[in-house]
């Protein structure tokens, strides 16, 4: 399983602040199974899932004025936080 950010930032309409993972290399029933038990808006295309989280203000990983000067840095934790997340959806029965 591949976790990468696709987008960020603040949605207007919904007035949260927002990222969207997509998450790609899933076996056929990890795929299922996630597509069953995410709670948070996913969009299916083909066997890849894009899945937007929405933030509070002081929960969005990305407001940090340090994100700015090392937002790989940020991205990468925030891709491998999601990544440990869905596992252990994958793990749980």
């Amino acid at each position: 399983m591949q976790v990468k950010i696709t987008d960020y930032g603040f949605s207007d309409s919904l007035k949260r602040y927002y990222v969207t993972y997509h998450v790609t290399g899933l076996t056929d029933e990890d795929f299922a199974k996630l597509t069953h038990v995410l709670e948070d808006p996913i969009m299916v295309r083909g066997n890849e899932i894009y899945l937007n989280v929405y933030f509070e203000e002081e929960y969005y990983p990305f407001g940090a004025d340090d994100s700015k000067n090392r937002l790989g840095d940020y991205q990468a934790r925030e891709e491998i936080e999601m990544t440990a997340y869905l596992l252990d959806l994958l793990e749980n029965d």
